[in-house]
């Protein structure tokens, strides 16, 4: 077993919770009257003048596929050149734009933006586990939000497929994925959820001297939460056109239960210390709660 259990049963709430509060957010942003009239699914405009990227198909899949190597390969060069801050300013405003989004769908533009500010500079430099994962929480619904009006089911599922054979590649062979979490733990910048065994010791040496103890903590990272979200986000929109938002939402959780439990079943037989690509075992989880959902006629 990767983690104990206490540690895989938090990171597994937290997942669960980060996708149905992303879901959440996405249909918050669903224009509802123009459905009625049109019978599409179309969106509210975003806060702060932000615009999804306005393509479809199989462009919509090469704009997020490029987005994603371009992001990675940006995030590499940081670490090789050591330039911490300008990774803390880019994630710095990543954090900003996404919760600005998301605590939108809660409250008013401006309250939303004046709480985005103050959690986006705590996350990044006080640095509490406590602030950066309340707000993993909220972050990839944001993102969801940005996205989702460019995906259907038949992108999200490639797009999985896609990610996943990426996934596998970046940990099992090229191990680029490995050097970037490292980076961002060590930086204590990390795009994911981050739980610590225990609360960092302060100790005092035999000199007297103080130094802070190096505690264990479990990872699990942001495109690991945001791509089943997306996937249940395309599955959602179809499922809004035909069903009540409480019928669509009862629906719909099962896909992110589903995902849970693959998520569990691969902590459960991980071994400890070792990396692995979660997103081929996640993906698993989302197709075949999408499975179970066409048996039981949820679609």
């Amino acid at each position: 077993m990767k983690h104990s259990s206490k540690i895989t049963a938090i990171l597994l709430m937290f997942f669960l919770c980060a996708q149905f509060i992303g879901l959440f957010v996405i249909n918050k942003y669903i224009d509802y009257d123009s459905l009625k009239e049109t019978g599409k699914v179309d969106f509210k405009p975003l806060p702060m003048g932000l615009e999804s990227p306005q393509t479809a198909g199989a462009e919509s899949l090469i704009t997020i596929i490029f987005a994603v190597l371009i992001g990675t390969a940006l995030a590499l060069l940081l670490i090789k050149f050591r330039a911490g801050m300008l990774w803390r300013l880019w994630f710095l405003f990543a954090v900003f734009v996404t919760l600005s989004v998301a605590f939108n769908s809660f409250m008013p533009v401006t309250m939303a933006i004046t709480l985005a500010v103050i959690f986006a500079f705590s996350k990044v430099f006080l640095r509490d586990f406590y602030v950066h994962n309340f707000t993993e929480l909220f972050i990839y619904g944001g993102l969801a939000a940005i996205f989702i009006n460019m995906i259907d089911f038949y992108v999200a599922a490639v797009l999985l497929l896609l990610i996943s054979a990426y996934d596998a590649y970046a940990v099992w062979k090229s191990k680029h994925m490995i050097a970037l979490a490292k980076f961002q733990t060590n930086s204590k910048l990390f795009a994911g959820i981050v739980i610590p065994y225990k609360a960092g010791e302060v100790v005092k040496t035999d000199h007297k001297k103080i130094k802070k103890v190096k505690v264990r903590t479990a990872i699990l990272g942001g495109g690991d939460i945001g791509f089943p979200l997306l996937f249940s986000g395309a599955v959602f929109k179809e499922l809004i056109l035909n069903n009540s938002v409480l019928v669509s939402f009862a629906k719909i959780s099962v896909i992110p239960l589903f995902t849970t439990l693959a998520l569990g079943w691969l902590l459960y037989k991980a071994d400890k210390d070792k990396f692995y690509p979660a997103m081929p075992f996640i993906s698993a989880g989302c197709f075949a709660g999408f499975f179970v959902m066409k048996l039981i006629g949820f679609i």
